[in-house]
């Protein structure tokens, strides 16, 4: 699947949910949408947990 693909995928979900369900119901698909996104990302190693941790606190790398 390319990435325009997953990208009309993901905006057709949304719409439906939110014409479904209503604004509320949109927002939290669309954070769920998110968080299993960074979950996916971390688990296959794309994304440097402690890193990401580090960035959140405020903390700059050196590297």
């Amino acid at each position: 699947m390319t990435t325009a693909r997953f990208g009309l995928l993901v905006g057709a979900v949304l719409a439906v949910v939110w014409a479904a369900l209503g604004f509320w119901a949109f927002v939290g698909v669309a954070v769920a949408m998110l968080v299993g996104w960074l979950v996916g990302r971390l688990v296959s190693g794309d994304i440097d947990g402690a890193r990401l941790i580090d960035a959140l606190r405020g903390r700059r790398s050196s590297s």
